[in-house]
């Protein structure tokens, strides 16, 4: 099952080529957009789409080289069509639909957040369904039972902000470069993580994720504290001038320590909850090393198994999509038409098998 799939929900613009029957990545090419939106501190949806534009062609092109494949060896072509911002959507979906049309192939209509909840399988041979999901990107913070492709079943998900958002508007208070979370990740290395008590929202037995607290909470202490604090400090060093004013990456290392522990505490109530065998961790916040220590360990004290994909695949990509779309297919699972549109909104729990 050959699938060329293109992936442009929002500020990544990509390409890939996966043989669904064997868990297979003939090829998988991405430009990042960081460059054209570093100016604005955040994602412009009129820039991002005409990046998707003029590099899709290109893009394509080189996965089909590097696959060694013609386009008439693919068995379907497929597209993220939500969730998403709109005008980046229609980019990907439009460039794949007129591929489909034009050879005479099938078009896969693709939920983005399917694609990562089905990615790990991708990397990891020994992962079998069921297997409980953390869900963690720029735009949702989601725990699901993932019972089989197109059964999903959710369990908690944030009453406020994500996670991913969360970590942006940190790191722009701390003047980081767009997108944050790796930067922050960085910094953190030279910070101590036990500097700060940060709040714990919805510290309780739910599977619900609450961050806006936090975010308040960082806002007011970064904003609170000496400007000559609020810069990277030097590495084994922490405060300025050995003052009690933490650095901002003594700040960075324990917005991060919180985040983990949020996590892990909500995760380990899922895992007793459910008595799911496998812990797995997706999206783009997955790739935080810290993040995936604590959700390790969680797994370890509950006995359970722990998986996430490289962190290449944890942010957006198209071998995901292009993965989950010939999943469905072969599943026999609806997978939509050339008419099918966008959906900018498209919760997974609309991702049904029926």
């Amino acid at each position: 099952m050959l699938t060329l799939a293109i992936e442009t929900s929002c500020d990544e613009t990509a390409a890939s080529i996966v043989d669904a029957t064997h868990r297979r990545i003939l090829s998988n090419v991405l430009y990042s957009q960081i460059k054209e939106h570093a100016a604005y501190q955040g994602v412009i949806p009129e820039v991002a789409s005409r990046a998707h534009l003029e590099r899709l062609p290109h893009l394509v092109e080189e996965a089909l080289t590097q696959a060694n494949l013609q386009p008439t060896q693919l068995d379907a072509l497929a597209a993220t069509t939500g969730p998403g911002l709109t005008t980046a959507l229609l980019m990907g979906s439009t460039f794949a639909k007129t591929m489909a049309l034009a050879l005479g192939k099938p078009f896969l209509a693709t939920n983005h957040i399917e694609g990562h909840a089905l990615s790990p399988h991708l990397t990891d041979p020994n992962l079998t369904f069921p297997y409980l999901l953390l869900l963690v990107s720029g735009g949702h913070t989601q725990i699901v039972m993932v019972h089989q492709p197109g059964h999903y079943e959710m369990l908690g998900t944030t009453v406020d902000d994500a996670a991913g958002e969360c970590f942006d508007k940190v790191g722009k208070l701390l003047g980081l470069p767009h997108p944050a979370g790796p930067a922050i990740e960085q910094l953190a290395k030279q910070g101590n993580p036990t500097t700060l008590q940060l709040p714990f929202p919805k510290n309780d037995a739910s599977l619900d994720f609450s961050f806006s607290g936090l975010k308040t909470a960082m806002r007011d202490l970064i904003s609170s504290l000496p400007h000559e604090a609020v810069m990277p400090a030097q590495a084994g060093t922490h405060g300025i001038n050995q003052r009690s004013v933490p650095s901002s990456a003594d700040i960075a290392a324990s917005f991060q320590h919180r985040v983990s522990t949020i996590f892990a505490k909500k995760c380990g109530n899922a895992l007793a909850q459910t008595k799911a065998p496998t812990l797995v961790a997706a999206g783009g916040v997955a790739a935080n090393s810290a993040i995936r220590s604590a959700l390790a360990e969680t797994c370890a004290q509950h006995g359970a198994t722990f998986s996430a994909p490289p962190p290449h695949l944890c942010t957006d990509n198209a071998a995901m999509i292009a993965y989950a779309a010939g999943l469905r297919h072969l599943h026999r699972l609806p997978t939509g038409t050339l008419a099918t549109p966008v959906r900018p909104r498209w919760p997974l729990a609309e991702v049904t098998a029926a």
